[in-house]
């Protein structure tokens, strides 16, 4: 078995201190927001798999294709010694990357979720002798230290994850991830493109109604976590379009007027009737926009791949 080491930059009450601070401030904003990634608890991480398999849900398919396709064209681009996986989960689609990038040193999978890292990381040491497994529990959106690992490195940001930061908060991100790279390394990033308004939508807003609970399943997270009453049925899924900035939004539409409350937090939050929390923001992106924002943070985009019907892209940009 290949040697597999896990480290805790996180402290144990991050998380904690996490969901209290972003629920305080997201309820009390206007309009009310939460962020998406409250939604991953157990129950959440499972409707999601469900809904990346649901027939109106692309991206995951369509970057799995560009992955199946185009693995060894990005390993030739970059022979990378270190792979670093930012949200990696299970590393499913990883296992494209770790096949085609023959003079792989060490794997780094990044989560939030020790069990998830735990799972992945023992199983890829068990089935690839000779690669160095260091599994980081982290929270990457918090600034990130790595591990003293080979060079050079590929960073690889999938999924389409970057969308749900706002464009500052995608800049500073950006910026911080090319701080950790040197010159010559590089950033294999997913993002989802602009498309049709009508497969945006239902890609978020599916008939079977997963999308749905998943949306409302953030509520539950705050009731569990912070002995809040939301009433998930008192809420509606809403999925937009948001046509100037190129997003989809996800919010919650409270049907009745009501209050809710969140002893943890000696709060008390007053929803009108029709009024909207928003949950997710994802955006969609082009080309030249993606060029520009990886410009902007010291990164050049030097190869670009989609799938067959153009609707997801993988970018590789090198560190100047």
């Amino acid at each position: 078995m290949s040697p597999f080491h896990i480290t805790r930059t996180l402290p144990e009450d991050a998380m904690a201190a996490a969901l209290r601070a972003d629920v305080r401030h997201g309820l009390t904003a206007d309009p009310k927001t939460l962020p998406p990634k409250w939604f991953y608890d157990a129950h959440g991480s499972d409707l999601f798999e469900r809904i990346t398999e649901l027939p109106e849900y692309y991206p995951t398919r369509a970057e799995r294709e560009i992955l199946a396709d185009r693995a060894h064209e990005i390993a030739a681009a970059l022979p990378a010694r270190t792979l670093v996986e930012l949200g990696s989960g299970s590393s499913e689609k990883t296992r494209y990357l770790l096949d085609a990038l023959t003079d792989l040193h060490t794997y780094v999978p990044v989560d939030v979720s020790e069990s998830a890292l735990e799972q992945a990381g023992r199983s890829l040491a068990a089935e690839r002798p000779g690669l160095d497994v260091h599994a980081l529990i982290a929270d990457f959106t918090a600034g990130l230290t790595l591990p003293d690992t080979p060079g050079p490195r590929l960073l690889a940001f999938l999924g389409g994850t970057i969308g749900n930061l706002l464009p500052d908060e995608r800049a500073r991100f950006l910026t911080g991830l090319r701080a950790l790279l040197a010159p010559g390394d590089a950033l294999l990033l997913g993002t989802d493109l602009v498309k049709d308004e009508a497969v945006l939508v239902r890609a978020y807003d599916d008939a079977a109604g997963v999308t749905a609970a998943f949306d409302k399943n953030v509520l539950s997270v705050v009731n569990r976590e912070l002995g809040a009453d939301f009433d998930p049925d008192a809420f509606d899924h809403v999925a937009l379009w948001n046509a100037d900035h190129e997003w989809i939004e996800m919010r919650l539409r409270s049907l009745t007027a009501q209050t809710v409350k969140v002893p943890a937090l000696d709060l008390a939050v007053d929803f009108a009737a029709g009024e909207e929390l928003r949950t997710e923001v994802s955006a969609k992106f082009r080309r030249e926009g993606v060029t520009g924002e990886l410009a902007a943070a010291g990164l050049d985009l030097t190869r670009w791949w989609t799938d067959g019907e153009g609707r997801f892209a993988l970018s590789l940009s090198v560190a100047r």
